[in-house]
C-alpha cells in the first residue's frame, strides 16, 4: 500500500496548524508501518525541507508548487496530480479537497474546519468560495473523511450532503515531550527578559481572527480586572487581519485597559511554554472551534483554562475547565476569577484530561484509515 500525503498547503515561510499537524502524525506512522507499506509526501522543492528525517519508508513526489504560490499550486493538484500519482503507484490519496480527477484508487479527505461555512469573515473570498464548491464534491468521492471532534461531526452534516458512514472521528493530540509542566517562577524570568513582562497575567494565545474573539476577552477582563488584584492580560499570536488588530487596540484603551495588557505577537510554538507555565490562567473564549488545541496544551503545561460552552471546546476540555458565554463578558470575567483562585485542583484535572491526547494514538487511528479504505477497494476488484 502507498498512501500519498498531500502537503502542498504548507507555506515554507508561514507554517500552519496543519504542518504543526503532520511533523507529529507522519514520524508516528512511519513507526508503524508493515510490510508493504509506504509513505509518498506530496511536496514542492521549497517545502520538502520542511518535512525530512522520517526513515526509509517515507518518500517523496515533488510538485512545482506549495501554498507561497497558492494558485499555482491549486492549479497543480488539479492538474498535475492526476497524471503524477498514478505514476508513483499511489493507492491512497490524503487530501484536504479532492482534485477533479481522482489521482488515485482510493481518496481520504481530512476536514479540519468548515469555516468557509460557519466564520466566513476568516476566509478571503476566493478561498471561502473553493472551499464551498470543493468540500460538497471533495465529500462525495472521499472513500472515508476524517474529522477531530464531534463539533465538526455536526457542521459538516450542517453544511454538506455526506454520507455518516464515510466519517471517521481521530481527536488532535499534545506533544507532552514539548507541553509539560515546568518550573513557574523560571518561565516567568524568561518572560520578564524577553517580553517585560513582570506582573501575574491572564494568558490568551491565538492568531487574531475576529471569531477567536479577542475582543470578547478585552471586555472580559476591563469587567474583572479590580477583582484580579494586578493582573496583566498578555495577548500572544499573529495579527493575521489587520484591520481587527487595530481595533481591538482601540477597544482596550476605550475600556481603560491598554496599560494593563501586552502584545507579544507571534513566537514560535516552542515558546508558547514558557507562557503557559507561568501563566494564571488560559482564556480562551472562542465563538468557533473544531477542536481547539491551545486548550489541551496549555493543560498539558500545568495552567488553568478558561474556554466557551459551546462549539468544540466543552468536548476538548472535558470537564477539566471552566466554560463561559463567549458573548457575555460578565461570564467570562467571572470564569477567569474563578479560575485564579481555583489553583492546583484545576490544574491536576487539566493534566490528566490532556494525558489522554497522544500524536502517537492519532497516527496510529489515521494509518488504520488509510488501510481501511485500501482493503476495501482491493475487495471490490
Amino acid at each position: 500500500m502507498r498512501v500519498a500525503i498531500n502537503l502542498l498547503t504548507d507555506d515554507p515561510e508561514n507554517p500552519s496548524g496543519a504542518h504543526w499537524f503532520w511533523t507529529r502524525v507522519i514520524p508516528q506512522m512511519a513507526t508503524d508501518l508493515a510490510e508493504g507499506e509506504e509513505l509518498h509526501l506530496v511536496v514542492s522543492r521549497r517545502s520538502r525541507a520542511m518535512h525530512s528525517g522520517y526513515g526509509p519508508l517515507v518518500r517523496y513526489v515533488h510538485f512545482p508548487w506549495s501554498n507561497e504560490r497558492r494558485n499555482l499550486r491549486t492549479l497543480s493538484e488539479h492538474v498535475y496530480a492526476p497524471v503524477r500519482l498514478p505514476l508513483a503507484g499511489i493507492d491512497v490519496f490524503s487530501t484536504l479537497i479532492a482534485p477533479m480527477i481522482k489521482p488515485a484508487p482510493s481518496l481520504v479527505a481530512h476536514f479540519k474546519t468548515m469555516h468557509a461555512f460557519t466564520t466566513p469573515e476568516a476566509v478571503s473570498p476566493a478561498a471561502r468560495l473553493y472551499r464551498r464548491i470543493g468540500y460538497p464534491r471533495t465529500a462525495a468521492v472521499a472513500d472515508a473523511i476524517i474529522i477531530n471532534s464531534q463539533s465538526l461531526r455536526i457542521e459538516v452534516d450542517r453544511h454538506l450532503d455526506v454520507d455518516p458512514a464515510k466519517l471517521r472521528l481521530i481527536p488532535e493530540a499534545v506533544d507532552h515531550d514539548l507541553f509539560r509542566p515546568g518550573d513557574p517562577v523560571e518561565a516567568r524570568r524568561r518572560l520578564q527578559e524577553r517580553h517585560g513582562i513582570d506582573r501575574p497575567f491572564v494568558l490568551f494565545v491565538s492568531s487574531l481572527w475576529p471569531y477567536k474573539n479577542c475582543d470578547g476577552l478585552l471586555r472580559a477582563f476591563a469587567v474583572a480586572k479590580p477583582d484580579l488584584q494586578g493582573h496583566r492580560l498578555v495577548v500572544v499570536g499573529p495579527g493575521r487581519d489587520s484591520a481587527y488588530v487595530a481595533e481591538l487596540r482601540a477597544l482596550a484603551e476605550r475600556l481603560g485597559v491598554a496599560d494593563d495588557v501586552t502584545w507579544v505577537g507571534g513566537v514560535p510554538l516552542e515558546d508558547t511554554v514558557d507562557f503557559y507555565r507561568a501563566a494564571d490562567v488560559f482564556a480562551y473564549p472562542s465563538h468557533n472551534e473544531t477542536f481547539g488545541l491551545p486548550i489541551l496544551e496549555a493543560m498539558a503545561c500545568g495552567c488553568s483554562v478558561v474556554t466557551s460552552d459551546r462549539s468544540a471546546m466543552p468536548e476538548t476540555a472535558g470537564g477539566a475547565a471552566l466554560l463561559a458565554d463567549p458573548n457575555d463578558p460578565r461570564s467570562i470575567g467571572s470564569a477567569i476569577v474563578r479560575a485564579c483562585e481555583g489553583g492546583q485542583d484545576m490544574r491536576a484535572l487539566g493534566l490528566l484530561r490532556a494525558g489522554q491526547f497522544t500524536w502517537a494514538q492519532t497516527a496510529k487511528q489515521t494509518l488504520e484509515v488509510y488501510r481501511e479504505v485500501h482493503a476495501n477497494r482491493k475487495a471490490r476488484r
